[in-house]
């Protein structure tokens, strides 16, 4: 059973949620770009873009948000023009939170679409560019439906991370109630005051319980799409 949760975790979940969300909607465009150059293209650079693409999963996250401080901050060498010309920073925002989340997540999205990609028979695309179809149009009817199930998996495997990261996210961002306390830095907060385990206890579960169903999401859906291609 899980224990009764004051409005303030309630509000880090919520806020966890939508950070998630955006993280994930907003790196899928880039992700599915990247993972179709790993995989289908070679051009100086490759072996750097593939570096550079899984450097999260290798540095520490509070590194990765020094990095994202220095760069998105409103001193930094992208954040300093955003803010002086359209008003726009990242750092101790939700959306700063969004940016990390989407940083710490990519690498898993990516690997996932990349897998599905190379798994895919180029006959079949040859065959199809052979009968007159464009480029684009042999991508659309023949490539997107068959990575279908690693576009899904790597996007809910993204949301899940998205949810857990705590060290790029703290880092960047700070820990603001309301504002950019996500569910692990609530966990933390909750953790470092007196009578605060019992709150902390909570939402630990509801972590767990949203990442088996992140899984279990991820695990049906690839299924049920890829036995709707097999015409099963």
């Amino acid at each position: 059973m899980i224990p009764s949760l004051p409005p303030e975790a309630w509000q880090a979940l919520t806020l966890s949620l939508k950070v998630s969300l955006w993280a994930t909607l907003a790196s899928l465009p880039l992700g599915l770009l990247t993972a179709h150059a790993l995989a289908r293209w070679r051009f100086p650079g490759h072996g750097l873009l593939n570096g550079l693409v899984h450097l999260p999963l290798i540095l520490p996250p509070v590194v990765t948000g020094y990095l994202l401080l220095l760069a998105f901050g409103r001193q930094g060498w992208i954040g300093a023009p955003l803010w002086d010309w359209f008003g726009v920073t990242f750092a101790f925002r939700w959306t700063g939170a969004a940016l990390a989340a989407a940083v710490m997540s990519f690498p898993l999205m990516v690997r996932a679409i990349r897998l599905a990609i190379e798994a895919v028979d180029p006959r079949l695309e040859q065959a199809a560019a052979t009968l007159g179809a464009p480029a684009p149009v042999v991508w659309l009817t023949v490539t997107l439906p068959l990575i279908l199930p690693g576009i899904i998996a790597g996007a809910i495997l993204a949301f899940a991370k998205a949810m857990g990261e705590f060290g790029a996210t703290i880092t960047f961002v700070a820990n603001i109630p309301g504002q950019t306390q996500t569910l692990p830095t609530a966990i933390y907060s909750f953790l470092q005051i007196p009578d605060g385990e019992s709150a902390a206890w909570g939402l630990a579960l509801v972590s767990v319980a949203v990442a088996f169903l992140a899984l279990a999401l991820s695990e049906g859906l690839s299924r049920r799409v890829a036995a709707r291609i097999a015409g099963r």
